[in-house]
């Protein structure tokens, strides 16, 4: 079965409502590949790798978070842009990409698709745009939290808990708050909310600062690695709504 470029399009926006965000780049169709679409493969980042990946694949389409474009950037087509450019023209694959629309969507979302998997069920959302989300939750103290979030997603995180006085252990995680990616921007806000924790992708050298004086255990828990559920949760709803074939393709990234 096929559907149109303009159909999966419109799946795509009906459900994410790009409309409703102030964004960093275009949210959508960035590159128009072929008008019928059977195949669809989704990954975090519009990266060459993932673009090779696809094209063995023989996908018709890609949907990722991180496209191609974004504000401010060098609009000259040389070097890496380039090259995806040109495997993405040469192969006729459409590119799809959302960026915060994708980052928010209530259940699909990445903050959703993340709670998923550390096992929260957010119950408030907060920050610029409504982007974090917060969840009740049951640890001893921000190691114990952080450890948690290790074993779910895999790798190592960094952790950095209030500064014990006289003696007295980190206070225990009642609050969660979580705004995956670069959202490190989003930590007062999360304390503001009432969160003992918040977990993001990265961290700047202001929030070591906060944490050990706002009382706040901060986890970073890697960019890609808190940003990697939300697009296959996305594109496998609208091929299933769309009788289309979907792989998800994993592309690591350290950071």
């Amino acid at each position: 079965m096929s559907i149109s470029r303009h159909q999966l399009l419109q799946a795509f926006d009906g459900l994410l409502q790009p409309e409703r965000f102030k964004d960093y780049g275009p949210n959508g169709l960035q590159v128009e590949g072929k008008a019928e679409i059977q195949r669809v493969v989704s990954g975090v980042t519009a990266s060459r790798a993932l673009i090779e990946a696809a094209i063995a694949a023989r996908a018709d389409a890609i949907f990722v978070h991180h496209g191609l474009f974004w504000r401010g950037q060098d609009g000259r087509i040389t070097g890496w842009m380039k090259q995806r450019l040109q495997l993405l023209l040469a192969h006729e694959i459409n590119l799809f990409a959302y960026h915060l629309p994708l980052d928010a969507h209530a259940e699909l979302g990445n903050n959703a698709q993340l709670g998923r998997v550390l096992g929260f069920a957010a119950d408030a959302r907060f920050g610029e745009q409504d982007l974090g989300f917060s969840a009740p939750a049951v640890f001893g103290d921000g190691q114990a939290l952080a450890d948690h979030v290790a074993q779910a997603l895999g790798r190592a995180v960094t952790l950095v808990q209030p500064a014990a006085t006289g003696g007295v252990p980190s206070r225990p995680v009642h609050r969660v708050a979580w705004c995956t990616g670069g959202a490190q921007g989003y930590f007062e806000s999360a304390i503001a909310a009432g969160a003992d924790a918040f977990i993001t992708g990265e961290i700047s050298e202001p929030q070591a600062h906060l944490a050990r004086e706002m009382g706040v255990s901060f986890i970073a828990a890697g960019h890609h690695a808190t940003e990697r559920y939300g697009a296959p949760a996305v594109a496998a709803h609208v091929a299933a709504q769309c009788g289309l074939d979907h792989q998800f393709i994993e592309i690591d990234n350290p950071a």
